[in-house]
């Protein structure tokens, strides 16, 4: 049992309505430490049925919030904001226990899930429509902003925190209410969030916390369900695709930010130390399981050899462990699988010609973990260019002209963020435009910040969170058209 300063913050039952429930099944699943493999606690298993109880809650619970003000709303989340931050310690124990990042990593991304709970309680109060002008004269026309209705958010396991936060306060702000599905592996960051939005004093049915062993099941539920008006997924493009049609019968609307592969380049007039610590903080943050991970490190010729001996002296530098142990800077992976698919593209990368220059293989640590990993001589033929790694494993590519750095780049379905590093404005100003992602790192490693958009295009998904724009996929536009003026 994790040893808290508020026991009250590990739940080990289902959120609905307001009130802390057993599930429908009265079954119940492990919860597992990936540092260690040992059981957490074990949780309730909810079901369609608990999904279907909480749906109908959302809609009941938000006839009433939406009339609300803005300020009123916006009030709440300032108080769930203040809460977490005052019960970050207890809620990093947590999220490092169930996903395994260093416990420095769990603080930062609490900080980084709360600001967004800051951000949207502040937009609340920006949500305007529009005086049109008109073409007729006994005409007025006008348009206003409404909550779009109740949202169903499906999450991932790599960031249980932010993940929900940059969803679910942007819903809240705008009028809706929201049932939240949490991946199986990492639920209890959810469910303490939950509590400390009940006793911020959300109304009940506003945010149901619904998770089980059967996560197909859930979200089926979700997805048929007509209440439900808007469907916002973090994960893999595979998953993304299957509920987007899921979501077709009932012509929900949907945000999607699915799986990245993202180009990190380095033209020869780079500050190469800089980039070289980009490289670190973007590769291997989170034992490399973001979806805006560096995953192609891209590297013009004349400076390849520097960058690579730079990097490698970094990475080595790295310390793998239990994440709640000193210096520890790479957790484990999420679980053994992981851990085998990322080494299935290192061993596959070496059969096609690759050399391993750091790393490579799992360690004493369990089979849980991954050493840094760095391999030079990748071509883009092999299964690690093409593919998103999610491990800490950096394949290095050299280039030498622009226009190839920019076809490499864009050679991959996905299109979520990218990084570049060089000197020249011209070049930042043309090659960032003509780079196929939604977000542009400019010699800068960490992208993400409640005050920008996050989302990508092409295969990388649709919609944006964080910043003015994250409140647009939670509000419907209505226009009102008033005659006999």
């Amino acid at each position: 049992m994790l040893s808290l300063k508020d026991p009250l913050l590990l739940k080990t039952q289902l959120f609905i309505n307001g009130e802390w429930v057993k599930g429908d099944s009265g079954s119940t699943f492990p919860i597992l430490n990936p540092a260690t493999g040992t059981e957490i606690c074990k949780l309730a298993s909810g079901n369609k049925n608990d999904t279907n109880i909480a749906i109908q809650g959302a809609q009941s619970a938000m006839q009433k919030w939406r009339q609300t003000t803005a300020k009123h709303r916006a009030k709440i989340l300032q108080k769930w904001h203040a809460l977490i931050i005052e019960n970050i310690d207890d809620l990093a124990s947590i999220l490092c226990a169930e996903q395994g990042k260093p416990l420095a990593e769990a603080k930062g991304e609490i900080l980084y899930g709360a600001a967004y709970i800051e951000w949207f309680a502040e937009e609340a109060k920006r949500i305007y429509g529009d005086v049109i002008p008109s073409n007729n004269t006994s005409q007025r026309l006008l348009t206003i902003k409404q909550a779009i209705g109740v949202v169903a958010a499906i999450t991932p396991w790599n960031f249980p925190n932010a993940m929900i936060t940059r969803k679910v306060a942007p819903a809240l702000a705008a009028g809706c209410a929201v049932v939240l599905k949490p991946a199986e592996a990492t639920p209890l960051s959810a469910l303490a969030l939950a509590e400390l939005a009940k006793r911020a004093g959300l109304p009940k049915g506003l945010l149901s916390i619904v998770v089980g062993a059967d996560a197909i099941e859930i979200g089926k539920a979700l997805t048929d369900s007509s209440l439900v008006r808007k469907l916002s997924f973090t994960g893999s493009t595979k998953v993304g695709k299957l509920l987007i049609k899921q979501c077709a019968d009932t012509v929900k609307k949907t945000s999607m930010e699915l799986g990245g592969n993202a180009p990190f380049v380095v033209f020869e007039d780079a500050d190469i130390d800089k980039a070289v610590q980009g490289a670190i903080a973007s590769k291997f943050r989170n034992a490399g399981q973001t979806c805006v991970c560096a995953n192609r490190f891209l590297v013009q010729r004349s400076i390849y050899q520097e960058f690579t001996d730079k990097f490698v002296a970094e990475a080595k530098k790295l310390k793998v462990g239990n994440g709640n142990d000193e210096g520890i800077t790479i957790g484990p992976l999420i679980n053994a699988a992981a851990a085998q698919n990322v080494h299935a593209l290192v061993t596959d990368a070496e059969k096609n010609g690759a050399t391993k220059v750091l790393g490579g293989a799992a360690t004493h640590l369990g089979a849980n973990y991954y050493l840094p990993t760095i391999l030079t001589n990748v071509t883009p033929q092999m299964r690690i260019f093409k593919e998103e790694i999610f491990g800490p494993v950096a394949p290095i590519i050299p280039f030498d002209t622009e226009e190839q750095a920019l076809e490499l780049a864009n050679a991959t379905e996905a299109g979520l963020a990218s990084y570049v590093y060089t000197q020249n404005y011209a070049r930042i100003w043309r090659f960032s435009e003509n780079l196929e992602n939604g977000i542009v790192g400019i010699n800068e490693g960490i992208i993400s910040s409640e005050v920008a958009p996050f989302g990508g295009i092409k295969q990388s998904g649709n919609g944006r969170e964080g910043s003015k724009y994250g409140i647009d996929d939670y509000i419907e536009i209505k226009y009102l058209c008033m005659g006999g003026i």
